[in-house]
């Protein structure tokens, strides 16, 4: 009776421990939300798809660490008011442009080609809701200058 009582509880634990890996599995697989977002400029709708950065932790990790990025994505930070923001790039290997975005959806700055690893703050002179960053030159490349409407249904009148 001791034996099998083992048998059952090595078992249990087994069975136990392999429900938890695959939770832990499929929590560290789940991919991060991603929405459309369009950037209206002179020179015609930009699409870019984005992962979305709406809480604190979110946004405090934001795209550091990632070694690379499709030229069609990027990362969108909402923040809860709008108010003069200030980034940097602790930690993060990929140069950036970052999108400071007023909650009417226009761009308020661009902060062009942000150094990786760079800890110098990075201000948006001017009161943001949200931040949009993409791929180093890629603003330039498309045309987006401040003024140039974001479309995301998290600006107000981005429509």
């Amino acid at each position: 009776m001791g034996f099998e009582f083992k048998k059952r509880g090595a078992l249990a634990i087994f069975a136990g421990a392999l429900v938890a890996s695959g939770c832990a599995a499929a929590g560290e697989s789940k991919a991060p939300p991603q929405e459309p977002l369009e950037v209206v400029t002179d020179q015609g709708v930009r699409r870019f798809v984005v992962e979305i950065a709406d809480t604190e932790a979110e946004r405090e990790k934001g795209l550091m660490f990632r070694q690379k990025m499709a030229p069609d994505q990027g990362m969108l930070f909402e923040f809860p008011n709008s108010a003069e923001r200030s980034f940097w790039m602790k930690n993060t290997y990929l140069p950036l442009d970052i999108i400071y975005i007023g909650a009417d959806g226009r761009i308020v700055s661009i902060a062009r080609r942000a150094a990786p690893f760079s800890e110098a703050p990075i201000p948006s002179y001017g009161a943001a809701t949200g931040v949009l960053e993409i791929n180093g030159g890629l603003a330039e490349e498309l045309g987006i200058e401040p003024g140039d409407l974001i479309r995301h249904p998290f600006f107000k009148t981005a429509g």
